[in-house]
């Protein structure tokens, strides 16, 4: 099933996508039905249909608890690092780092410049949505607790980013301006014509600007699966309802960051540049870049005597 969450003749609603029809979903958010989706959606298809989805505006799937993304994909780590090699520390866990969840937006948002970025990226990933809650999950556990899958395309402000890690935190500011999650929710049992025997799902993913493909690669190149990433995520603490994980961005182009640190001299991104991500099985994500907000100057940081009480 694929779970849409739209705007239609100003209300918010959820629904079930069948044949370009959306069913209403009898609840306020998806974060109230991931436990049991199957359910939910087939009381909504029971029912006569809503509107046409060429009627309605569509939103982010849900409305993120917290947002960990991930960095799984060896080739991207090796275009990153423009020819350093990859850390033996990324062979060790699948890192992640938090972002922002309330900065997340929808199939048919615009993506503003962050201020003051000169050096704007898209990063095309896929994303796996919590529907339970658990703790210090194996990753076998951690299948039953994945209610569905949608890209993820993680923007950054490669400028701001690489100015900030330099004191050793981060990313922070450069990637805090725009997550877009979308088209919908696809539940698990649509992806699993495409798992292959080690357990990932071999979907194709492809990266256009302004129509022109500038990547591609599968997702089954993941060095970790959703469920082991699931599983990490949970160590030591709990992964709830409404929690999205990013596989970390693909390979062979996925991001124009990975083409720059391979030599390319492609241009950031620019308002009035369209970026369409396509993955197999989910859909397609399309969005234009606008112009972002004026910079407001702060100091730079005081310099203090360090008294003493």
């Amino acid at each position: 099933m694929r779970f849409a969450r739209y705007s239609h003749e100003g209300k918010t609603r959820i629904g079930v996508l069948d044949h370009d029809l959306l069913h209403p979903v009898d609840a306020g958010s998806l974060v109230e039905v991931l436990d049991d989706l199957t359910a939910a959606g087939n009381e909504a298809l029971s029912a006569p249909p809503g509107p046409h989805i060429s009627a309605v505006r569509l939103l982010a799937p849900l409305e993120p608890a917290s947002v960990r993304d991930f960095v799984t994909f060896e080739e991207h780590v090796e275009g990153m690092r423009a020819g350093t090699g990859v850390p033996e520390q990324w062979y060790a866990a699948p890192t992640f780092y938090f972002t922002n969840p309330h900065a997340v937006l929808g199939p048919d948002d615009d993506v503003p410049l962050p201020p003051g970025c000169e050096r704007f990226d898209f990063e095309l990933e896929v994303a796996a949505v919590i529907g339970r809650e658990g703790r210090d999950l194996t990753a076998d556990e951690a299948r039953g607790h994945i209610a569905g899958y949608t890209i993820f395309n993680d923007w950054s402000a490669r400028d701001l980013q690489t100015a900030e890690m330099a004191v050793g935190l981060g990313p922070c500011k450069g990637k805090d301006t725009a997550t877009t999650l979308g088209p919908w929710l696809v539940t698990p049992d649509e992806l699993e014509p495409w798992r292959d025997e080690d357990g990932l799902l071999r979907l194709a993913l492809t990266a256009e600007v302004n129509g022109e493909v500038v990547g591609e690669d599968l997702l089954s190149n993941m060095s970790w699966t959703f469920e082991e990433m699931v599983a990490y995520a949970s160590r030591g603490t709990s992964v709830r309802p409404g929690d999205v994980l990013g596989s970390g961005t693909c390979g062979n182009g996925g991001c124009l960051a990975e083409l720059w640190g391979r030599g390319s001299d492609r241009p950031p991104l620019r308002p009035g540049d369209t970026v369409t991500l396509t993955v197999e099985g989910i859909g397609r994500l399309t969005t234009t870049v606008t112009a972002g907000g004026t910079v407001h100057p702060l100091p730079r940081a005081r310099r203090r005597p360090r008294n003493r009480p």
